[in-house]
């Protein structure tokens, strides 16, 4: 994982956006940026992006890779890693082939791990919830109609 290195912009492209920000659409950018403020929109980078302890994010995201210290809602999907460090509390569907959980950081959400390679979509509400229900032993209302059917059937006794 990459450090961040601090500033307000420099010539790698490096910038951050300070706990008074407020910002709505679509951000997009080269280098790492480090967001300490409130954003709502749509965020693409193929570099790093660091959510500040102060940050609220309300955004799909696409990245390298992104350190979450902050408030985050939305959809996350990162080419490299995802980092939930230290209080964050993330309300989102994430998609990386690595990911990092702290202790006391509350995640909820669905976690697709992938392969680097895998170009990933995240599912809907609806085709979580249909995967989860389609077969499996945790289905019951497979196994109850699997049940039905056994009981509705009349044992052969004549074999015995």
């Amino acid at each position: 994982m990459r450090e961040y290195q601090g500033g307000s912009a420099d010539a790698s492209g490096n910038a951050t956006f300070g706990p008074g920000l407020v910002f709505e659409g679509k951000l997009s950018f080269q280098g790492q940026v480090r967001f300490d403020g409130t954003f709502t929109g749509e965020i693409t980078t193929d570099d790093l992006l660091i959510i500040g302890e102060t940050a609220k994010v309300s955004a799909d995201i696409t990245c390298g890779s992104v350190v979450i210290n902050g408030e985050v809602n939305g959809k996350i999907k990162a080419r490299d890693s995802v980092e939930l460090r230290g209080h964050a509390r993330v309300k989102a569907d994430l998609a990386t082939p690595s990911l990092v959980m702290d202790k006391g950081v509350v995640f909820d959400g669905y976690c697709n791990m992938m392969d680097k390679r895998d170009v990933v979509s995240l599912p809907t509400g609806e085709e979580r919830r249909k995967s989860w229900q389609s077969g499996g032993r945790g289905n019951k209302h497979q196994d109850r109609r699997n049940r039905d059917v056994v009981e509705s059937q009349p044992a052969d006794l004549s074999a015995q």
